[in-house]
């Protein structure tokens, strides 16, 4: 029998991650490069209309080429079901119900999958496919005040419109107001690595290894969509390049799955990075009405936030952009509604801080024009409006230290020393300006089940569904399993990314290290428990399950946020429109942090995207095509590393809430939020003049420099 020596302090000390040495060495292997015998390669033929039919799909010729082996399409594909419960009991996405008709919804709509021995054999015959098509007018304009707008249907935990108190009335009795729109571009996740998935049946159990964030969520889709028992799928996601959002339930994983299916070998699908823009999902564009009144010291009595987005014409999302003011400021009267439009275009996705990301751009850019025209610091007036409770919910907060977050970022970046007034700092030719915002996101925790096995030699093995999409959960995981069992985490070992391990929260929403923690917590105290008297383990080992569906429901509603502020200092040259970034830095309260090391990563990384969608990242259609301009990392622009400066990021200890006894929050999105806005407000600060579309690009400062209306 081996004796359990009892450690602490794992949690909340850095670490490397646990399988870094595997990933730099190329030991780890991704979805794209897991071997397979007898792996056949499918490439999925996207049409070249906007809108219209498929008339015909000419195979004859295509599978007369080297190595094709099939070719699935409309009419020969098999069937799938589309009445299943989807995510959170939603309806299921229908644009990933791939082959079911003759209908083109959008640019780059799977048409046919094409099946070779080899990827360039596919690809080939893919390319070489002839696809006719009957045609039809597309609508892909987004703009406000266009027709067929509506309000969405409300989704869970996030009503599509809120209201309370006179709006009217109290803008009319405001000494101060600003009215103002905001846009925000459609924009792309990018991620690394390009989705893949490889399917085959084995002993009649279909197993699909993929690169996703969530192998049960996955593996309950395909079992709905192909009408299995979700017990007769398998899916495996041991490592991911990046997803944020996009890696879901896509096309490539139900069209590997068919292929499999009429072939009865392996089958692996692998988008391209143009096939990306079509096929993995975006952030809509959205156009934000903000409307603030105050009084003369800045004292909100009014708040209203509009906000539209766009859907495609196969399934509805919702851009939540709306729902940033619905935490952060109270009002007499406040008012949020959102409100979309369906266009001719792929369905829109989760994209990292879904909604709060361009939310917070129009909020806190207005909040900044509020405080000039009231003549108050911008830090000043968001303590001033400083809510008690939830403004919308009435819920007391589980912890708020934004004005805490304000005022230590205001000591470290020198905050006092700003000049209020703008364009007054030079550097040579370059203008100079500081900017500020506020950030927030939502911290949930979401049933989860967990195991962990205790062995003969002292070791623990945590078996999780869980998902590290690059954030270094694996390591978190493993932190706080070691902390739990009060051991040293050399002696835990953590299993993720199979859906055979139960079901567990997905890697998104900022939610699942914490959701995940409640689990293996759970397991732990159990094995504990039955650990026999003087911590000794049994030579046989044993395993205990845990599921933390009723300690998570017995959580008392309250407003659970994290919390941050943002900080930025631009340069702007006023002859070429160039911005540069010279320095941030955040000041954020997310709960125990788990990992300083990974915890820092994924501070700086939402920064650092922070100032893409800022300055660069903007995804383009052709009205006349319908399709992307530039589909492409070369065509649309992200932030490089000349583009990125001195970063820094760090956090306050946070007061516990007493009814979480994890007292974990998620910190995926958090960096991002408000990063955007705090540019903006820079550069305003630098040149005088309100940059209210992104990407605040080098043409629009020009443009803006004689003609642009002025706060």
């Amino acid at each position: 029998m081996t004796t359990v020596t009892r450690l602490t302090g794992s949690v909340g000390t850095a670490h490397t991650r646990v399988e870094g040495r595997d990933k730099v060495t190329g030991a780890a292997r991704y979805a794209g490069e897991i071997p397979f015998a007898e792996l056949a390669h499918g490439w999925l033929a996207l049409s070249t209309v906007t809108r219209g039919r498929v008339r015909a799909v000419e195979t004859d010729a295509v599978l007369a080429m080297p190595g094709v082996l099939t070719v699935l399409h409309h009419g020969n594909a098999p069937r799938l079901e589309t009445g299943y419960p989807g995510l959170m009991g939603m309806p299921p996405d229908l644009s990933v119900a791939l082959f079911q008709h003759d209908r083109v919804p959008h640019a780059g709509w799977p048409v046919a999958l094409v099946v070779a021995e080899t990827s360039e054999q596919a690809r080939e015959a893919a390319e070489a496919l002839v696809v006719r098509y009957e045609d039809e007018p597309h609508d892909i304009e987004f703009r406000t005040g266009r027709p067929g707008t509506y309000t969405p249907p409300d989704v869970p935990h996030a009503p599509a419109a809120t209201a309370k108190g006179d709006l009217e009335a109290e803008l009319a009795r405001s000494a101060v107001v600003v009215d103002a729109e905001y846009t925000t571009p459609e924009e792309h996740h990018s991620p690394l690595e390009p989705h893949a998935a490889t399917a085959r049946w084995e002993a009649g159990r279909l197993e699909v290894v993929d690169s996703n964030q969530g192998a049960v969520w996955v593996q309950a889709e395909l079992a709905g969509m192909f009408a299995l028992d979700p017990g007769s799928v398998r899916v495996r996601s041991e490592h991911i390049g990046g997803g944020f959002g996009s890696k879901g339930v896509r096309a490539h994983q139900v069209a590997a799955v068919m292929a499999a299916t009429v072939l009865q070998r392996p089958v692996r699908v692998v988008l391209t990075r143009r096939q990306m823009f079509s096929l993995a999902g975006y952030r809509s564009p959205t156009a934000q009405r903000v409307r603030l009144g105050a009084d003369a010291d800045g004292r909100l009595r009014a708040l209203a936030h509009d906000a539209l987005n766009l859907t495609s014409t196969v399934h509805e999302y919702l851009e939540p952009s709306a729902m940033a003011g619905r935490v952060l400021y109270d009002a007499a009267a406040h008012h949020t509604a959102h409100r979309m439009v369906r266009l001719d275009v792929p369905t829109p996705t989760f994209m990292r801080a879904p909604g709060a990301a361009p939310g917070s751009f129009a909020l806190e850019s207005a909040l900044d024009e509020l405080a000039e025209k009231c003549g108050v610091d911008p830090i000043e007036l968001r303590a001033l409006n400083e809510p008690e409770a939830g403004p919308v919910s009435g819920l007391p907060f589980a912890g708020r230290d934004l004005v805490a977050c304000f005022r230590e970022g205001a000591r470290r970046f020198g905050w006092a020393d700003r000049d209020p007034r703008p364009g007054l700092r030079r550097d040579g030719r370059w203008l100079l300006g500081t900017g500020t915002a506020s950030a927030s996101y939502h911290a949930g925790v979401a049933p989860s089940t967990a195991a962990v096995t205790a062995a003969p030699d002292g070791t623990f093995t945590v078996r999780i569904s869980a998902s590290d999409i690059g954030t270094g959960a694996r390591t978190a995981l493993t932190l706080i399993a070691a902390d739990a069992l009060e051991v040293t985490p050399d002696r835990v070992h953590v299993l993720i990314g199979d859906s055979d391990f139960g079901p567990a929260m997905i890697a998104g929403g900022s939610m699942g290290t914490s959701s995940w923690a409640w689990a293996i917590h759970a397991a732990v105290a159990e094995l504990r428990e039955r650990l026999a008297p003087g911590d000794f383990v049994p030579p046989e080992g044993f395993t205990v399950h845990s599921d933390s569906m009723a300690a998570v429901a017995a959580l008392p509603p309250k407003e659970r946020h994290s919390y941050g502020a943002q900080f930025a200092e631009v340069a702007v040259d006023a002859t070429t429109g160039e911005v540069r970034v010279r320095r941030m830095l955040g000041i954020f309260t997310a709960g125990r942090i788990v990992n300083p090391l990974t915890a820092r990563g994924q501070f700086v990384g939402g920064m650092t995207w922070g100032i893409s969608m800022a300055l660069h990242e903007e995804a383009v259609r052709d009205q006349v095509s319908g399709a992307h301009v530039g589909a492409d990392l070369s065509g649309y622009h992200v932030a490089a590393h000349a583009d990125v400066p001195h970063i820094e990021a760090d956090w306050l200890e946070e007061e516990r809430d007493a009814d979480d006894p994890i007292g974990i929050k998620g910190i995926g999105e958090l960096g991002i939020v408000g990063a955007a806005a705090a540019v903006a407000n820079a550069v305003w600060h630098a040149t005088g003049v309100r940059h209210r579309h992104l990407p605040i690009r080098p043409d629009r400062v020009l443009s803006a420099g004689g003609g642009a209306h002025r706060a």
